[in-house]
């Protein structure tokens, strides 16, 4: 933590374990990734109490509300007192069966194989007529 008034932005998104390295965070704000009230945010622009801080990440955009500094990194118990996480929830995850992908030019399915699909496809009980 820090008695000042304001932090570097990098600086705070690296220290409150947003990303890994403080190069990372530096390299995702140099790539607009970052942004402070709504404003597309440099490495060395300030971050003061009450700011909105919008990561975006592998395709996540992560928003915090800071409610405290820090320079160096900390623990994940104390960082998560640092800020407030206002990011939704993901959507949930659509289920889709499960499809047998063979290579093309891969012969001839074996015995094991067509027991697999059969499985799927739902004929995995088949009964002879008497």
């Amino acid at each position: 933590m820090t008695s000042g008034s304001s932090v570097r932005v990098d600086s705070w998104i690296w220290a409150v374990r947003v990303v890994k390295t403080r190069s990372a965070a530096t390299a995702a704000t140099k790539a607009g990734h970052v942004r402070v009230n709504e404003e597309r945010a440099k490495p060395s622009q300030p971050v003061r109490l009450g700011d909105e801080v919008r990561v975006r990440l592998e395709g996540i955009e992560r928003i915090l509300i800071v409610r405290g500094l820090a320079v160096k990194r900390v623990g994940a118990p104390a960082a998560a007192l640092l800020f407030d996480d206002l990011t939704p929830p993901p959507p949930p995850r659509e289920e889709r069966p499960v499809t047998v992908v063979r290579d093309r030019g891969a012969g001839r399915p074996t015995k094991r194989d067509r027991r697999e699909l059969d499985k799927l496809r739902g004929r995995d009980e088949i009964t002879q007529p008497e």
